[in-house]
């Protein structure tokens, strides 16, 4: 299954449409800084990896645009706790292991 993830910047979310349920990552943005704040993945998407490819989509976006990550949502961290490598991007003092 492909989906495409987009950055819709007025609405401050990562988002895609996957079988016409909205799954989306919320943000906050700063100079420097993006804050992910809240992951929703429809239960009816739940358990395909569908929020995984989210995040990566999000934070290689994140990574491009040379920010740094604040990971508030407890499903961000959680995945960042399973690839350490992204802590390239935190934003200092920020630790999610």
């Amino acid at each position: 299954m492909g989906f495409t993830v987009t950055n819709n910047a007025e609405n401050k979310r990562y988002q895609a449409e996957v079988e016409g349920h909205l799954v989306k990552i919320d943000y906050l943005v700063t100079k420097n800084k993006i804050y992910l704040t809240h992951t929703e993945v429809p239960q009816v998407l739940e358990g395909r990896g569908i929020g995984k490819t989210l995040v990566e989509a999000a934070l290689n976006d994140i990574e491009a645009q040379e920010k740094q990550l604040v990971p508030l949502c407890p499903f961000v961290a959680a995945y960042l706790k399973r690839h350490p490598d992204w802590a390239r991007i935190l934003a200092p003092g920020f630790n999610v292991s």
